[in-house]
């Protein structure tokens, strides 16, 4: 069965709190038996029979559950009522439903020692499976100095890190300005988190961290060999102690791609099989494919029934500790 590291959600009570802050709902509504749903990234209850459903039709036997857009705010103690609601909304429904559901833990950035309180609640008493931060906060990137104390004690704990897009467009009017913030920016944000991560060499000074990066990386898997010999040049990085390509071997990376068979092949060259896990972006994709065509494209690559039994069946599994 597949496990889904990157699915949506939105507790009601957390989207009610947030209200206009938090930016319109993604993904269309789904039908389900008792007719249409709302929001699938609600808490109704049809919504929720209804994305067990779509999670059956598609052979996924586990969801892993996070936000779409970054919940922080920058009043402490509002920012922390709010990722309350959040983290608290996914306990409950992963209480319901603990063999099909499960939740990262978010914090409440950019406020570091409530963010450090909240991942010991989240990992030590709602059972959270790991964290998820957004790859920038108010348009900072997570690797600065300040997020320091959030990768120590990720690294204590040995602890899963999701990453996800604040959909920014990389603060690029390049990018924003042509109206490509979630078709490409997203991608490029992907991209700048695997880069600052090289940058600032956070991946080998707390090597206990299990990263997981979305949509196969964007473009780092075809630029592995130009980071290799620019990267380290004098005029750059002189001073990194590996490859940034051994790096970026080090994390894992989901299969959204719109069912791309170049960019998935790409990927799997680049970090090889062992480090492509499933995920589906739910239900942002089903906009323009089925739920079950985001994991099926897989079978239909070409590729050897071992590799992709690999990335379907157990490579999300074994790193999330889902026995069978």
């Amino acid at each position: 069965m597949i496990c889904d590291v990157h699915a949506h959600y939105i507790p009601q009570k957390f989207g009610d709190f947030m209200g206009d802050r938090w930016g319109p709902r993604v993904g269309p509504a789904i039908t389900v038996k008792e007719g249409i749903a709302k929001h699938p990234v609600s808490d109704s209850i049809a919504d929720i029979v209804g994305r067990l459903e779509l999670m059956d039709a598609a052979g996924v036997e586990k969801q892993v559950l996070s936000p779409h857009r970054p919940p922080y705010l920058p009043d402490e103690k509002e920012g922390v009522q709010a990722i309350h609601l959040l983290n608290d909304g996914y306990a409950e429904l992963a209480h319901k439903h603990p063999d099909r559901i499960s939740s990262y833990v978010m914090l409440p950035l950019p406020h570091i020692d409530a963010s450090l309180r909240e991942m010991e609640r989240g990992l030590d008493q709602l059972g959270c499976v790991g964290v998820n931060m957004h790859i920038s906060c108010f348009d900072r990137s997570v690797a600065e100095t300040e997020f320091e104390p959030i990768y120590a004690e990720l690294n204590r704990r040995g602890a899963i890190l999701f990453v996800h897009p604040s959909t920014n467009g990389i603060c690029s009017p390049f990018i924003n300005d042509y109206k490509f913030t979630a078709p490409v920016g997203t991608s490029l944000e992907d991209a700048s988190f695997v880069l600052h991560m090289i940058a600032k060499q956070i991946p080998h000074r707390y090597p206990n961290i299990k990263f997981i990066v979305p949509h196969l990386g964007g473009p780092i898997p075809m630029l592995l060999n130009r980071l290799d010999a620019q990267g380290q040049s004098p005029r750059h990085h002189p001073n990194l102690p590996e490859a940034p390509s051994v790096t970026a071997k080090k994390f894992w990376y989901d299969t959204v791609c719109y069912g791309s068979k170049a960019a998935f092949c790409c990927a799997l060259e680049a970090f090889g099989e062992d480090h492509l896990v499933t995920g589906s972006d739910y239900p942002v994709l089903q906009d323009f494919e089925s739920y079950t065509e985001t994991f099926a494209y897989i079978e239909r690559l070409g590729l050897p029934k071992s590799v992709t039994d690999k990335v379907l069946h157990h490579n999300a599994q074994k790193l999330f500790g889902f026995g069978h």
